[in-house]
């Protein structure tokens, strides 16, 4: 069976038929993808990080620039938390625990969370 090479989408459905020579209509599914859900990584304050730490971990791991890390470090302070990016689940996890990591290595009991957006 060979198939006719004539391609029509004259219907409006946004699907690719094949029309064969024996008459029948093949149809591909239409396939619509959707965006991954995001995810908030979250720096809570606590009494015993310094700034100076916490503007690193920033810098570092957020890869954000000096301004934005002050920025947020003083939401962090006065706010109780900042938020320091938006994220898909295996990103924003993966640098959470980055934060939980190199925080314990320092001794500091920073915490992070994550949320989704």
């Amino acid at each position: 069976m060979s198939l006719d090479t004539k391609m029509s989408g004259e219907d409006g459905s946004g699907e690719t038929q094949e029309v064969r020579k024996d008459g029948l209509l093949l149809a591909e599914p239409k396939v619509k993808t959707k965006r991954p859900p995001l995810f908030k990584v979250v720096l809570l304050n606590d009494d015993y990080t310094p700034m100076d730490f916490v503007v690193f971990i920033l810098k570092d791991i957020f890869h954000k620039n000096h301004e934005e890390a002050i920025s947020i470090m003083l939401d962090i302070h006065n706010r109780g938390a900042g938020l320091c990016g938006v994220y898909t689940r295996d990103v924003a996890e993966t640098k959470a625990e980055l934060v939980i990591t190199l925080s314990r290595r320092n001794e500091y009991p920073l915490q992070c969370r994550v949320e989704k957006e």
